[in-house]
């Protein structure tokens, strides 16, 4: 605010300054057009050898005075002297019109007075046509608005002021109140919300966005809680196991079955290694949006066929059985991270399959359509579909069932189930190569579960000459 002040205080000093400058400008070109119309009308007399005398002159300010080349004065007004010229001989230019200010006392007046000349007369006898104009109108109006300012000026900043600093502080009245809600939050380390100002402007919707940047953050320290629970649950279950099962070995000595116990070891090891690398993967993903300026990932073409063959090749045939699509069915992502995806739904399905696990996948489909990953356009998608004939999931559950960490009744034994990241990881897979998922009954009137995973289609890639 005191910068405000002080600018604007220069800036009205500059004005005020440029105001006199211009008026006394001003008043100074009346002064001479005027005093010039009067030279210019005794001149025309001079030229017709008419002079009168004295000189008529309009206004009692005005002092006339015709002189000749030897500075003798020829002619004058009635209140001009005839002995003195009005300018020294040294002053007189010939044949130019002059504006020159003199001494008022030379005149007769009082304060400086404005001359100008005007040449007359023929070649043979050049005359000067001498016209004074007071100046202490001019000064006088110049002194009233200079005094005008210079009394004006301070009330007016110390207004202007005032208001500066009312409407400021009205201002940043919400700021501080949404900087003191901020250091409450702060110390209490929790959740909390930031006063919303009732007047709808730039303060209102600056509160609102951090309050939803509060929401945000709050959740997603909540997932992280959450998180870091569970994973810690899941981590110390193995760990847990090994120490049991080696304290047990080294108490029972030599009655120790140290290949069943080698067996078991590895098979706890097996699994934490698994949950290790799902924790990771998960990081990973939720790392990658999150850092601007990332190059793309590699994605090229994948026949989706040939994937679903490669993934079923890893288990017993049956139970896993592949319907083979009527041709190649192309879409694009990388091939890693598909293949991924199919092997969490495959292990999934049987591990709650009675019977067997069907792959098969069909498209393109034109409707409904998935969203392009950019942009706002839309593509068809092809459909891959993993069915099993287990008991299957409520539909109360079919949303839950893809949150982490998340077991349902019949998958809660870790010696069957595993720890809640598989549909996690599907999905987020899945998100990333511009596709959805969900999970649908098998069949109507069947028992069983269905996942539709939808893929953005891709046209057939032409083969690579060479």
């Amino acid at each position: 605010m005191l910068i405000g002040v002080a600018g604007l205080s220069v800036g009205l000093a500059l004005g005020g300054a440029l105001l006199l400058g211009a008026l006394g400008w001003t008043l100074q070109r009346t002064v001479d057009a005027e005093a010039f119309r009067t030279a210019d009308a005794v001149a025309l007399l001079a030229d017709s050898e008419a002079l009168p005398d004295p000189l008529p002159v309009a206004g009692g300010q005005l002092r006339v005075q015709v002189v000749d080349g030897q500075a003798r004065i020829r002619a004058a007004s009635i209140d001009a002297d005839r002995l003195v010229p009005m300018l020294r001989a040294d002053q007189l230019r010939a044949g130019g019109r002059q504006r020159l200010v003199v001494d008022g006392r030379r005149v007769g007046l009082t304060g400086p007075v404005r001359v100008v000349t005007v040449p007359a007369g023929s070649p043979a006898d050049p005359l000067t046509v001498l016209v004074a104009k007071s100046m202490t109108d001019v000064r006088h109006s110049l002194h009233v608005v200079r005094a005008m300012l210079l009394v004006g000026f301070p009330p007016l900043v110390a207004g202007l002021a005032v208001v500066a600093w009312r409407v400021v502080g009205a201002t940043l009245r919400p700021v501080e109140a949404l900087r003191r809600g901020a250091a409450e939050i702060t110390d209490r380390a929790g959740p909390g919300r930031l006063p919303v100002p009732a007047a709808r402007d730039e303060i209102q919707r600056l509160a609102v966005t951090l309050n939803d940047m509060l929401d945000r953050l709050a959740a997603a320290r909540a997932r992280q809680r959450a998180f870091v629970a569970d994973a810690a649950h899941e981590l110390r279950s193995p760990l847990t196991n090994m120490r049991t099962e080696l304290e047990v070995s080294r108490r029972l000595g030599d009655a120790t079955d140290w290949p069943a116990v080698a067996d078991d070891l590895l098979a706890d090891t097996a699994r934490l290694g698994r949950l290790v690398n799902d924790l990771l993967l998960l990081a990973r993903l939720d790392e990658e949006p999150s850092r601007p300026g990332r190059p793309p990932r590699t994605a090229g073409p994948v026949e989706l066929g040939e994937l679903l063959r490669a993934v079923a090749d890893r288990y017993p045939s049956p139970p896993v059985r592949v319907v083979p699509p009527p041709g190649p069915v192309w879409t694009e992502g990388d091939p890693g991270e598909l293949r991924r995806v199919l092997t969490n739904l495959v292990d999934n399905a049987l591990r709650h399959a009675r019977g067997e696990v069907s792959l098969a996948v069909t498209g393109p489909h034109p409707d409904p359509p998935v969203p392009r990953q950019r942009g706002t356009g839309e593509r068809a998608y092809h459909l891959v579909t993993v069915t099993d004939d287990g008991p299957g999931i409520p539909a109360a559950d079919r949303e839950r069932v893809f949150e982490r960490f998340t077991r349902l009744d019949d998958a809660r034994a870790r010696d069957d189930g595993g720890a809640g990241l598989g549909l996690a990881i599907v999905r987020e897979l899945v998100r990333r190569a511009g596709g959805t998922v969900e999970l649908v009954d098998a069949a109507p009137g069947r028992c069983g579960l269905r996942v539709d995973v939808r893929l953005p289609a891709l046209v057939e890639p032409e083969p690579e000459e060479g």
